[in-house]
């Protein structure tokens, strides 16, 4: 039974690096020798079958021993990963320089990941490339709005996870067709066009046609229009990190439609993202897989570098490798990190209410400061619904979260207490799921 951050057997399968793992545990277990594989042999359930005469025999007939290893791709990734890196902690690991790729496909996990290297590895003359990807999700800049950057209603509905990050920058789309790249450094060595030129030359090794090229924007063009991949980056007191998508094979019927706010009247000084052309590196060429362009960007890593090229797997819910890495993942997914650290907006907006075949029009204003209504006006006709109804609605909210799961269960206990009249409460209604509907 996998646990809550393990990977299925089908999502081990899918895995980038899952074809040269597989290739290097038979090779691994075929040796046999080796103390880690000989233990991991027997948790697979195969530790006999190396010494056993049926298995030598069955080898002579068959000509391959890998047909009567009965592994879960699973197992695999998760042995492999014990067998590379160290169980005395990250730090540890790290002497040169390192490459490493999350097998989970969490957003909070592999943001805490980001944090975790950024707050406590000492990176002098150790880079570090961190290579990930997410289950869909929005992840929007540490100063932006969600209610002005992604359509919060339709990602509720699809059940799309939305993250903010601790770096600056626009938001952006995640999907298993996206490869996040993250490029960790000293804050001397931090080089954004550096690092956007290693990727660019990565590209042109495994298609030497590609047009991609580097802007001053610290964005990549394909064919000198799509974009496809974009920038952020945070800059520590000593230590920095750069961190930028990859465009492979992501929906662009998914990017397109989250990433466009439906809400009117937002007046914010957030930062605010910057529409733009895509396109998947899949689109230009099929040979151009995830797998493909993450092996080409850490050979060329780690030639630049003069490191190891070998692509080390991370557990970001490994405690005993990031002490204390899971309290920063559950920060991340707070209500208060995600909405409440918004900066300060307001919604002056209106909207028509089809009523008995006539339109009636209400008016909203709303102020918003670290996610929570300060300051709630909302007006609709008199003849309509009573100046006090309106009044206690006003009130109520003042305080509250600006979300739609906190506004219903305010509306429905200030629905108690107004008189049992069946028009009273339909208008009421009608009235609390438009106002829910701009949250």
């Amino acid at each position: 039974m996998p646990g809550p951050h393990d990977p299925t057997d089908e999502e081990a399968q899918r895995h980038p690096c899952a074809p040269r793992l597989l290739r290097r545990f038979r090779v691994l277990a075929l040796r046999g020798r080796d103390v880690v594989v000989r233990k991991a042999c027997r948790v697979l359930g195969i530790g006999s079958a190396f010494s056993s005469s049926s298995h030598r025999k069955a080898v002579r007939k068959t000509g391959s021993s890998s047909m009567l290893i009965p592994f879960s791709m699973k197992n695999c990734f998760q042995l492999l990963y014990n067998h590379q890196v160290p169980a005395a902690g990250f730090k540890k690991t790290v002497k040169n320089g390192l490459i490493i790729h999350s097998i989970s496909n969490d957003v909070y996990q592999n943001l805490a990941v980001e944090d975790w290297i950024h707050d406590h590895m000492n990176l002098e003359d150790k880079p570090i490339l961190f290579f990930w990807r997410n289950s869909p999700s929005v992840v929007i800049g540490r100063h932006q709005n969600p209610w002005q950057e992604c359509n919060l209603n339709l990602m509720r509905e699809e059940g799309i996870k939305l993250a903010r990050r601790r770096s600056g920058g626009g938001a952006v789309y995640h999907d298993m067709g996206n490869i996040n790249l993250t490029f960790f450094t000293t804050k001397k060595k931090y080089d954004r066009m550096e690092n956007l030129k290693l990727i660019v030359r990565a590209l042109n090794a495994v298609h030497p046609q590609l047009d991609v090229q580097a802007t001053k924007r610290f964005d990549l063009l394909l064919d000198g229009q799509f974009k496809i991949s974009g920038t952020a980056s945070k800059i520590g007191r000593t230590t920095a990190y750069h961190h930028c998508t990859l465009l492979c094979s992501t929906d662009g019927t998914f990017l397109s439609s989250l990433l466009k706010s439906p809400y009117q009247g937002i007046r914010s000084n957030a930062t605010a993202s910057i529409p733009s052309l895509v396109k998947n590196l899949l689109e230009k060429d099929p040979t151009l897989t995830c797998e493909v362009l993450i092996n080409a960007v850490a050979t060329e890593y780690a030639a630049y570098h003069q490191t190891d090229n070998h692509i080390h797997l991370i557990n970001p819910a490994d405690e005993t490798l990031f002490p204390g890495i899971n309290s920063k993942a559950k920060e991340l997914q707070t209500w208060e990190w995600i909405y409440g650290k918004t900066p300060k907006f307001s919604i002056n907006t209106s909207f028509n209410v089809l009523y008995e075949q006539s339109h009636l029009n209400i008016k909203v204003f709303i102020d918003i400061k670290n996610g929570r209504i300060e300051i709630c006006n909302i007006e609709a006709p008199d003849h309509w619904l009573p100046l006090e109804i309106l009044d206690k609605l006003n009130s109520s909210l003042v305080g509250s979260k600006f979300c739609p799961t906190e506004t219903t269960m305010l509306t429905n206990i200030l629905l108690r207490t107004c008189p049992q009249d069946h028009k009273l409460h339909s208008k009421w209604n009608i009235l609390c799921e438009k106002i829910k509907g701009i949250m």
